[in-house]
């Protein structure tokens, strides 16, 4: 007799109807961590010169090319600096709180949809103990029904428990790791907002 193995789609069948919506928020978390990292990513991006070339066309006294040059960056850093443009004339407190005030408005641009992956990360593993739940009362209702205790018998139960446990820890644990990862490089786009922030301000008051 021919051992046969079990491929990805039949181990996954065997999981029952709980590994529906463990599959849909596995999809759906791989969809915004590639979406999230490539978002994030361009939103760290700042031309090398950038604040020097700002700090001439301010010395020129030309703000209308200084706005429209950090709009052709359009960076969340660059949207930030445009305000504080916009603002100069008026005190350097309220450029400073206007400037903070839209970047506020950026980090949580850069933040959308990272609450779903902080959400997948609790409830996957809810969703697998469910699994887990479902399969010994499965293997307790196959016992009841057959009289009778064999491998056989409590196979099918075993395949739901272990499968939707495992599906489900490996994607709330998927999730949890990219949450804090992005996470992570948010953190690094805010610091590097603020640095730049203050190198304009320095800029204003030399």
């Amino acid at each position: 007799m021919e051992n046969q193995g079990l491929n990805l789609f039949e181990l996954t069948l065997k999981g029952g109807v709980i590994m529906i919506p463990i599959g849909l928020l596995s999809l759906l978390s791989i969809y915004f961590m590639i979406e999230r990292f490539v978002f994030i990513n361009q939103a760290q991006k700042l031309e090398n010169n950038f604040i020097p070339n700002l700090k001439d066309l301010l010395s020129k006294g030309d703000l209308k090319a200084a706005r429209a040059y950090c709009q052709r960056v359009n960076t969340p850093i660059s949207r930030v600096i445009e305000k504080g443009v916009q603002r100069i004339g008026k005190p350097i407190k309220d450029i400073e709180s206007a400037m903070e005030s839209v970047a506020g408005l950026e980090t949580d641009k850069l933040e959308k949809n990272l609450g779903f992956l902080g959400l997948t990360a609790g409830i996957a593993p809810m969703l697998g103990f469910i699994g887990t739940i479902s399969g010994i009362i499965k293997i307790f209702y196959n016992i009841s029904v057959s009289d009778n205790i064999s491998i056989g018998i409590i196979a099918g139960g075993l395949y739901e428990k272990m499968i939707t446990s495992g599906a489900g820890l490996i994607v709330g644990v998927m999730a949890y790791a990219a949450y804090h990862l992005l996470n992570s490089r948010i953190d690094r786009v805010n610091h590097k907002m603020q640095h730049t922030a203050i190198e304009f301000i320095d800029i204003l008051e030399s």
